[in-house]
């Protein structure tokens, strides 16, 4: 129920802004978000890069509402390649396809994405392009997505891939898809409030559906991205790879920027590659959303923190589940508007 709560608020304008509206929010931000601007995002990139980590930069933003907006986003998309390749970082990029104004026109996002998948070609300069990968966004643009990834690569576009999430019924098909095509998956469980009919509610079967996917994608040597923090599902894959005989170069491990750090460097040092995904960018509110879902016991710190500084904090205060409580306002707010 909390993490339903917190999906549910991370699309509510006015939950957005009560906590884009507290200093506390913006603390708890920067422990997932490496900071509003390119610079910033650049010197963490750097720094994990130094620990012997990767980087996908993400420039945040999604479902832009005009054409001016997606042309922003593809201009900073540019040039992020462009200063990965000036600085030498070991890093690539991904993108929302809503940020590109898939929602506003399909063939004006296209443009865009080419726009940025020609710019990262260029950039290659016969070291290997850039990869830029398709970030995944809620069920209602799953197959325009996919659709999209095998679009381009049949225009000769294949240095982009996409991101699949096990939490969907339809994945095991998206999967054989990509493998049909060769296009490189990020496997993830998902962050998006999504109905039963097309996505499963219990945990316990969106984590045998990504072991299984997992498995698959491994085999199929396409150099997945296997895309989670949780350590037995990161046990089963090291276990698989090692009865298999899959080269731990075939593949990489990827986490969040701000989650396990311990675990990052632990993987990385026992010779996995290990990707670290580090948004960037003002429009921080949704992805924080995303991940205190995932994360519920982040709320304990943050809760009481918004409840006090916004001085309605009785509002919501009976709200406890898992021993954290949600803010009394964020609480009180996704109550009412899901009656």
């Amino acid at each position: 129920m909390l993490k339903q709560s917190l999906l549910y608020l991370s699309q509510s304008p006015t939950a957005k802004r009560m906590v884009t509206g507290t200093p506390v929010s913006r603390q708890m931000a920067r422990r997932f978000v490496a900071g509003d601007t390119l610079d910033e995002a650049l010197a963490a990139a750097r720094a994990l890069n130094d620990a012997g980590l990767s980087v996908s930069l993400d420039y945040l933003g999604e479902a832009v509402e005009s054409r001016e907006e997606a042309e922003a986003a593809t201009d900073m998309v540019i040039r992020i390649l462009e200063a990965l390749k000036r600085d030498g970082l070991d890093a690539n990029v991904s993108v929302k396809p809503t940020q590109f104004g898939l929602d506003l026109d399909p063939d004006f996002c296209r443009r865009g994405i080419e726009m940025v998948l020609q710019r990262a070609r260029e950039l290659g300069d016969g070291e290997g392009e850039i990869f830029v990968r398709l970030d995944m966004e809620s069920s209602d643009y799953t197959e325009r997505t996919v659709a999209l990834v095998e679009s381009l690569w049949a225009d000769g576009f294949q240095n982009t891939g996409t991101v699949l999430q096990s939490m969907l019924r339809r994945t095991p098909d998206d999967v054989e898809r990509m493998i049909r095509l060769g296009a490189r998956v990020r496997l993830v469980k998902g962050a998006y409030l999504e109905p039963e009919t097309v996505a499963y509610p219990d945990k316990a079967d969106t984590d045998r559906m990504f072991v299984e996917e997992m498995e698959r994608l491994l085999d199929a040597g396409k150099y997945p991205a296997i895309a989670t923090h949780d350590e037995a599902i990161i046990d089963h894959a090291r276990r698989y790879v090692w009865e298999k005989g899959i080269a731990k170069e075939s593949f990489e491990f990827q986490m969040l920027y701000g989650v396990r750090r311990d675990l990052q460097t632990r993987l990385r040092e026992e010779g996995y590659n290990v990707r670290v995904y580090v948004p960037f960018g003002e429009s921080w509110y949704p992805y924080l959303m995303r991940r205190l879902a995932e994360r519920p016991a982040n709320m304990m710190f943050m809760a009481g923190s918004i409840a006090k500084e916004s001085g309605i904090g009785g509002l919501g205060r009976p709200l406890a589940i898992g021993g954290g409580m949600v803010a009394g306002a964020l609480a009180a707010l996704a109550w009412r508007r899901r009656r």
